[in-house]
């Protein structure tokens, strides 16, 4: 029998999208400043776990219907993908472009192709710290 966790689930509806939301200014910044995606994943691992403490684990398995080991597997195809791709144009290996493209709401942006790199590595450690933490808890991933 639990215990009546009703401030725990309350602070963490509201901690999780802090969390969340810091997670992706976070991963964001990576490629102009302190971030990226490790440390982005980390945050965000961070508010799955919360999320698996405060509520039941099936419930939030439930609720939400990620497995996470595809995360896993998804994050590594991009980031090696990212990296391996430039040697096909003649470039070196994780060679990096960038350009400035024009959206209609948002103005101009810069993107590069650190992002897509940095977003392999926060899905692979967002799937690898989930998995580990419930195969630890006796949870399923």
């Amino acid at each position: 029998m639990r215990e009546n966790d009703v401030v725990l689930r309350t602070v963490t509806k509201i901690v999780v999208f802090i969390l969340l939301t810091f997670g992706f200014y976070l991963f964001l910044a990576g490629h102009d400043s302190p971030g990226g995606g490790f440390i982005g994943g980390l945050i965000f691992s961070s508010a799955f776990l919360l999320m698996f403490l405060a509520f039941d684990v099936k419930q939030v398995l439930v609720s939400l219907p990620i497995d996470f080991r595809i995360f896993m597997i998804i994050g590594a195809l991009l980031s090696i993908a990212t990296a391996v791709s430039p040697i096909f144009f003649g470039k070196p290996f994780l060679y990096q472009t960038s350009f400035t493209a024009h959206f209609p709401l948002l103005g101009e942006l810069h993107l590069t192709t650190v992002t897509l790199f940095e977003a392999g590595v926060l899905l692979t450690v967002v799937g690898v710290v989930v998995t580990v933490m419930l195969s630890m808890s006796g949870g399923r991933s």
